[in-house]
């Protein structure tokens, strides 16, 4: 169904089936898999209409750099006095089931169980990970993963938190996998927990306001509030409840909770191999376990799933949104930008193409450079830029003007940084090299010294009357 134009329906299973018996929680899939449910997920008509309007709001003060805009960007949230509060409590504590921590392990983790074997309660009974219906999505997967979790951390230094989406490998009833890669957010908190040797809460909510797992992918600065974002997109402030089992916050209309720690003191364990967006399997490596101390839900609960793979897929749609959203703070930090669009084949940010309006030599270098230094755009590996006359999300467009515009010598930059480390064909995890090309027409300073040929085009007014002659007539 996410690979039917358009992205395909959203996809309710009533009565899914946990180990030969029903669970309690339907199961919903791809419902943020088009662009129209995107734009429903924001309480808009389109994502482009909430660009815009957040474009207004941005342009109140023209920012001096980086950090002003990155204030700027806050402010214009704030203006819509969407702050999240905090609430005694909310539906997400209609059933309470607790759990006992186990004692710290010391010993290497066994390989991860299988978890098809039955289960010794009636999963109406007692929610455990062995019951939810979490799925497993490709032959080779290690397991079952939980693949929309929204995972909230906190900065033990500053009390900053912070909301992030990294799978979740199921090893048995109270344990689990946290994949979360070494350039990520709460992979730098754990980094504290683990030089102080200190448990780190951790609490996983999943379902809720579907502005949630959008603000958990969205790529924010350091120092913005998910929750203020997804306030802004529904036009009002989240309801935040304190878990019961650690002091961390989760939004009061989530659907299910998973509440816990990750313990320093223990080894990490493999996790993987999962069938992952970039087309290929992520072989196992180790991670931190996550032990569940509490795991509360709605009496209503859906657990809410997605497939990724080769795209497009569900998630192609959350990042192409993320990309028109966030276009107007690209445009605060390099005005001459005109647009931006991530392919469907450059698997998110392996592949960038981005028209600016050029004016001076060199100019397509600054952006290049200037983009692999923003957050996740670290990981691009390829950047081609060009002119504003060409519509980047037609990728035949700038495929001719790529052709066509560049002499590869002359045109082409090398650069080497961080990698995805998910990328499989890097030398090493997490390091590799980039390419941008400047497939936009030369200015003399750029060592070119002909002069460049006008584009072939049809007069306007020859086209004009031509549809003129023709309408009615095919």
């Amino acid at each position: 169904e996410m690979k039917k134009p358009g992205g395909g329906k959203a996809l309710l299973f009533e009565k899914p089936t946990v180990n030969g018996q029903i669970s309690p929680f339907p199961v919903a899939v791809n419902t943020m898999g088009s662009d129209r449910r995107m734009a429903l997920s924001m309480g808009a008509e389109s994502v482009e209409s909430v660009a815009s309007e957040l474009a207004v709001l941005m342009k109140a003060k023209p920012p001096s750099g980086v950090r002003d805009a990155i204030k700027l960007f806050s402010a214009a949230l704030e203006l819509r006095h969407v702050r999240p509060k905090k609430v005694r409590t909310g539906p997400c504590k209609d059933v309470i089931h607790l759990f006992d921590p186990p004692r710290t392990r010391n010993q290497e983790w066994p390989d991860a169980p299988s978890i098809d074997r039955e289960t010794s309660k009636d999963p109406k009974d007692t929610p455990t990970l062995l019951n939810l219906p979490v799925l497993k999505c490709w032959p080779l997967d290690g397991g079952r993963f939980v693949t929309l979790p929204c995972v909230v951390t906190r900065d033990p230094d500053t009390g900053e938190g912070n909301l992030g989406m990294y799978r979740v490998q199921i090893y048995d009833d109270q344990t689990t996998g946290m994949h979360w890669q070494l350039q990520k957010v709460a992979a730098r908190h754990g980094r504290r927990y683990y030089e102080t040797g200190e448990r780190m809460p951790v609490s996983i909510f999943l379902g809720g306001d579907p502005a949630f797992p959008f603000a958990a992918t969205a790529p924010l600065p350091d120092g913005l509030d998910e929750f203020l974002l997804a306030g802004y997109l529904r036009k009002q402030s989240i309801e935040m409840v304190r878990c019961e089992t650690n002091d961390l916050q989760v939004p009061a209309s989530a659907d299910i909770v998973i509440e816990g720690y990750i313990d320093p003191k223990e080894p990490l364990r493999s996790e993987g191999p999962f069938g992952d967006h970039t087309g290929f399997y992520t072989l196992p490596e180790p991670y931190p376990v996550f032990h569940v101390t509490a795991i509360t839900h709605r009496n209503d609960a859906i657990y809410p799933a997605t497939i990724v793979g080769i795209p497009p897929m569900e998630d192609f749609y959350m990042g192409k949104a993320s990309v028109q959203l966030f276009l107007p703070m690209f445009k605060m930090n390099f005005p001459e930008i005109v647009d931006i669009a991530l392919p469907a084949e450059g698997v998110f940010h392996n592949l960038v193409f981005v028209s600016i309006k050029k004016t001076y030599p060199m100019q397509a270098y600054k952006i290049m450079h200037g983009l692999w230094g923003m957050g996740q755009m670290m990981f691009t590996k390829y950047i081609v830029v060009v002119d504003d006359d060409v519509d980047v999300h037609e990728t035949s467009q700038v495929l001719f003007r790529l052709c066509s515009n560049t002499e590869p010598r002359r045109d082409a930059v090398f650069t080497r940084g961080p990698a995805d480390v998910l990328d499989h064909a890097t030398d090493a995890v997490g390091v590799g090299s980039k390419l941008g090309f400047d497939a936009t027409r030369k200015l003399r300073g750029e060592g070119f010294t002909r002069d460049w040929p006008p584009l072939i085009k049809m007069d306007a007014k020859v086209r004009a009357r031509v549809d003129q002659l023709l309408q009615g007539k095919l």
